[in-house]
């Protein structure tokens, strides 16, 4: 518990209910914010394929629509009269209500063959702009109001920002758990514009308690935050913004950036994406609290102890234990969160400026969702941008503590590390000591990457554990200097990720907008990962270019469907490209049809220096790029024999793939006696069980086959697959066979639609598919 100066308690009863009515309204708007982010996450990308990109792309969106609200609530409040103010806000309280409920255009086709950004922002603002606008500026307009309402806490209001994100932390754990297992998309869009509907009139209520005080503002009580106002002058004013800006942009960065990497680089975990952004709404609620429960000092001497285990296991490409590794990242960035919002907390400007500070906090969101959603995929090819947040957070962290007391949490405000260091000090020794700051990070890169070069023989092993162990000592030398810190562990990354590319044989990497891909070379053979999944592999001798590998290995069940069917294939579509390794089944006779979102692994597909299936192998074919629903509709109907299904991407699901009605839509395009043939690898989900009984509710008859390696590797690896007909003679050749079982719906479960979908029916998995 942190001690001096606290923020002011209510003494006795809330008079007229005043602060209930404001915390209810609060409440409940972010409660509606943190339903409808994902709700129109569920409604949009299915179109996109469900790639982190899409969510962060989302994200981004949605800050910057924050962003005008609090540009608004500014506005408002500093530019009219209180009663204008509520005409103003009442009108446009009233506006969402002429285009409720929210629902997606039935022509949204995103573009083929370009970044889909541009597309998915205009969408968003179409289907959910308007709503989410005016839900937004709530939290910084009512505490504004509030300051004025005469109540005992007026003068000092920020302690309603926890209520605040407490909503929007109920709301964003409600929805996995409780509203979309128990509610179509129909219904959650109906029932969020009732709840809107509440809100408004809680805003109206709200809006009355400041017409009744509409004269001259009352006199506010002393200031009990922790800091004075800014100085006067201009210099000051902007350098107290630039340091709110810098604050709020690291966390969103963060954020962004450690899902992006748990998501693609450790594991698709279903729902994982819920965890970082509860914690990062946790962080507001314990900082802006009236008694803040956890000290910064505490959180000050976490970040390097933390960050030191992060960056050894990060430098040497830990995978397991898996469960560790997540956690670890995860207390990472909350204790970082933790850092920077606590600065926001303990430099909170008085409460005339108040909407001032929430526009430069959702400036701050919105440059750090901007940089990792839109310039890092740019900039970078690997995801740089989350260390590169790590290492930010470290130079953000005060430079020192010590000090008088101040108020609610605890320590003193002190500057950022990187802000010391850009002084020029007074005497010789701080001026030497400033040189060394950025000295010794360059002699820790220096050091890394000789050692690289020194143990480029060593038993891989040893050569990771010197590479990561070394350097990491030198860096823990210097935790109680954040600035030398941080850049030394910059440094010991950076050239430490090099290294990793170097020893893994990384001969190629493309980032799109779906992800990180790599060729990799391991000899015998090239592999295309994305994230840690192989999505293919290839021979490198000539004789055995067109040999099928990893998953679609001749023992697998799709080879066992082409060695029996193979004679009647003419036509045959696939879902999802990959490295092309099912054309090597291809047949002079055959015409095939691989539709694929993602134009780079098309590129990288069509590369003979990294592929040559398609060109070598397949006889008659051709790639469509586009949603594979979308653009398989534009196909015949009861064109193909078969239909394989493998649109996965590092065990990301696209949902809309595997509903009621994108079955149908393969039905249509499978002609008499036609296949469905369904790779469902994955580590997490056991997708066997809804898709099962999805089949089993349209009356088809469905197979499964867990083919099951001593080790999975290039040549051959376990897999997951589904064979679906109309009719059971359909799949006569197999339906004796040991190694297929006949699955059965299960009675009473609710199928997934369009319109519904539960991922929760898919856990849990008790054992890794791969």
């Amino acid at each position: 518990m942190s001690q001096g100066c606290q923020l002011p308690r209510q003494a006795g009863r809330d008079p007229g209910g005043l602060l209930t009515l404001y915390a209810a309204t609060l409440f409940l708007s972010a409660w509606l914010l943190f339903t409808v982010q994902p709700m129109a996450a569920k409604m949009l990308l299915p179109l996109l394929g469900g790639s982190p990109s899409v969510w962060n792309t989302c994200l981004v969106f949605f800050q910057a629509v924050l962003l005008l609200g609090y540009g608004y609530a500014h506005l408002l409040s500093t530019r009219l009269a209180p009663r204008s103010q509520v005409l103003a806000h009442a009108a446009v309280l009233a506006l969402p209500l002429l285009a409720l409920p929210i629902h997606r255009p039935e022509a949204a086709i995103p573009p083929a063959h370009a970044n889909p950004t541009a597309w998915l922002l205009a969408l968003l603002a179409a289907v959910v702009g308007l709503p989410f606008f005016v839900v937004s500026t709530s939290a910084p307009l009512l505490q504004r109001w509030f300051s004025r309402s005469g109540h005992r806490d007026a003068a000092d209001p920020y302690f309603l920002y926890a209520a605040s994100n407490a909503g929007s932390l109920l709301g964003l754990l409600a929805y996995p758990t409780l509203i979309e297992p128990t509610l179509t998309l129909t219904a959650q869009t109906r029932v969020w514009g009732l709840a809107y509907a509440g809100f408004a009139v809680l805003g109206v209520c709200c809006a009355l308690t400041l017409w009744r005080n509409a004269g001259p503002a009352p006199q506010p009580a002393a200031w009990p935050g922790p800091i004075q106002p800014a100085g006067s002058s201009p210099r000051a004013l902007w350098r107290e913004r630039a340091h709110w800006l810098a604050l709020s942009a690291v966390p969103s960065s963060l954020l962004l950036g450690v899902t992006t990497y748990l998501s693609t680089d450790l594991a698709a975990v279903p729902l994982l994406w819920v965890v970082p952004l509860s914690l990062y709404l946790l962080t507001f609620i314990l900082v802006f609290a009236r008694r803040p429960p956890v000290s910064p000092a505490v959180m000050h001497r976490l970040l390097p102890l933390t960050v030191l285990p992060l960056a050894i296991l990060m430098a040497a490409s830990a995978r397991k234990p898996l469960g560790l590794l997540i956690a670890l990242h995860l207390v990472v960035f909350f204790v970082a969160a933790m850092v920077c919002h606590g600065a926001l907390a303990r430099r909170r400007p008085p409460a005339h400026r108040l909407t001032e500070f929430y526009v430069c906090l959702s400036v701050g969101g919105v440059l750090g969702g901007l940089f990792n959603a839109l310039a890092a995929p740019l900039l970078f090819k690997t995801v740089v941008e989350y260390p590169l947040a790590i290492v930010l957070a470290c130079l953000l962290r005060p430079a020192r503590l010590g000090g008088p007391r101040t108020a609610s949490f605890g320590t003193p405000v002190g500057d950022p590390a990187w802000r010391r260091g850009a002084r020029l000090g007074r005497t010789p020794e701080t001026r030497r000591d400033q040189v060394f700051d950025y000295l010794i990070p360059v002699g820790v890169g220096v050091f890394t990457a000789s050692l690289a070069l020194l143990t480029e023989d060593w038993p891989p092993a040893g050569r990771t554990a010197a590479l990561a162990g070394l350097p990491a000592l030198l860096c823990g030398l210097w935790t109680s200097r954040p600035l030398r810190f941080g850049l030394a562990v910059g440094a010991f990354l950076a050239v430490s990720a090099t290294a990793r590319m170097e020893w893994n044989r990384v001969l190629h990497v493309e980032r799109s907008f779906f992800g990180v891909h790599r060729v990799v070379r391991l000899e015998p053979h090239h592999l295309l990962m994305h994230g840690t999944t192989i999505h293919g592999a290839q021979h490198l001798e000539p004789a055995r270019r067109c040999d099928p590998l990893a998953y679609f290995s001749t023992g697998s069940p799709i080879g066992q469907v082409f060695a029996s069917q193979a004679p009647r294939l003419r036509r045959v579509g696939v879902v999802g490209l990959g490295a092309g390794t099912l054309a090597s089944y291809s047949a002079p006779e055959q015409d095939w049809t691989f539709y694929e979102i993602d134009p780079a692994v098309l590129r990288i597909a069509a590369d003979p220096r990294w592929f040559t299936y398609l060109g070598r192998c397949l006889t008659r074919g051709r790639v469509v790029l586009g949603d594979a629903r979308l653009t398989l509709a534009g196909a015949p109907d009861r064109w193909y024999d078969l239909l394989v299904l493998d649109a996965f991407s590092s065990d990301s699901i696209p949902m809309h793939l595997l509903t009621r009605e994108a079955m149908q839509l393969y039905l249509r395009k499978l002609g008499d006696g036609g296949l469905l043939a369904l790779h469902l690898t994955n580590r997490f989900l056991d997708l066997e069980r809804p898709i099962g009984d999805l089949a089993a509710s349209m009356g088809l008859v469905c197979l499964a086959q867990h083919h099951r390696l001593p080790r999975s590797g290039p040549e051959g690896a376990s897999s997951r697959w589904l064979l679906i007909a109309r009719r059971g003679d359909e799949l006569e050749p197999w339906i004796h066979d040991p190694r297929w079982r006949l699955l059965e719906g299960r009675p009473g479960v609710r199928v997934w639609t369009d319109d519904f979908t539960n991922l929760l029916q898919a856990l849990p998995r008790h054992d890794a598919g791969r």
